[in-house]
């Protein structure tokens, strides 16, 4: 197993525990029990929790950060093109289990400064959904209503049966064009 494969596992163990057992289980020990990894080289890796925290939050928030770059590129329709990127990533998240929400829950129970980024992006995509094509209050209601659909897997908070989600997601991604 190469490095940067050791590292991505170590990351997956992460997310697992705190998806599982919450945050106040994530110990160095449990994460190297996890990924089967000695501590030592899971401390070759991240050398302290806080480093593990920061690299579950931005692996994670890059690969979604780069899923929606790639969905505005790609589509041929210009109207709604972030509104509906952003929603599209988000299903996307959800369907497979990328645990986005278990590193940003982490990271606001550990040190909210490592989320910075991730709003930095947020603020930078809001302003991209008012400037889409469609009506900003409309684009708006789709990124919000998309969020709380999001958190509400993430905290499981009336979590929606899978084919009621899809129509939610397909109406938001109506609403958009």
């Amino acid at each position: 197993m190469n490095s940067n494969s050791k590292r991505k596992t170590i990351l997956i163990a992460a997310s697992m525990i705190v998806k599982n057992n919450g945050v106040e289980k994530l110990t160095l020990e449990a994460v190297a029990k996890e990924a089967g990894v000695s501590k030592g080289g899971l401390l070759h890796h991240f050398p302290n929790k806080e480093a593990l925290i920061k690299g579950m939050v931005e692996q994670l928030t890059n690969d979604f950060f780069t899923n929606v770059q790639e969905k505005v590129t790609s589509t041929s329709i210009e109207a709604g093109k972030w509104s509906r990127a952003f929603t599209e990533a988000l299903d996307e998240d959800i369907k497979e289990g990328k645990e986005i929400g278990t590193a940003l829950t982490a990271a606001l129970f550990t040190n909210p400064d490592i989320l910075s980024k991730f709003q930095n992006q947020y603020a930078v995509w809001q302003k991209n959904i008012e400037n889409d094509g469609i009506d900003p209050v409309r684009s708006t209601i789709v990124r919000l209503a998309a969020d709380g659909l999001w958190y509400s897997e993430m905290f499981g908070l009336g979590v929606l049966d899978e084919e009621l989600r899809n129509k939610v997601i397909q109406e938001l991604i109506n609403m958009t064009k």
